[in-house]
């Protein structure tokens, strides 16, 4: 039974091996385009000078998108666990995070962080 086991999954191995150096192969382009290979930088051109002046105001939406990103990440297993919990103890518990994040979007708010006119 273990030896079949093992025939089986490496059978399966090497068919993914195949199967990906396939779409590899086949996937190749035979034209290399310059505008396509060279890197893109916020819509910077690449060849000029690399030390001019970037705005913050691009990094700090990066940085609250992520944060409030992370956030909605953690919000979505709360649903999955609605079931198996007690639910006075799910609901508070969603109250109080969802409540944080609705301080930190009126602080950000506050702050003017998401004026993009300024």
């Amino acid at each position: 039974m273990l030896l079949i086991l093992l025939i089986m999954s490496c059978i399966i191995f090497i068919i993914t091996i195949v199967v990906m150096m396939l779409a590899t192969f086949l996937s190749k382009k035979t034209i290399i385009d310059r505008e396509k290979s060279s890197p893109f930088e916020c819509g910077f051109d690449p060849m000029n000078y690399s030390r001019l002046p970037f705005s913050l105001r691009f990094f700090l939406i990066a940085i609250i998108f992520l944060i409030f990103d992370v956030e909605i990440a953690l919000i979505l297993p709360m649903i999955l666990i609605i079931k198996s919990s007690n639910l006075l103890n799910w609901s508070i518990t969603s109250l109080f995070f969802i409540f944080i994040l609705l301080i930190g979007l009126y602080h950000e708010w506050n702050q003017g962080a998401l004026e993009w006119n300024n």
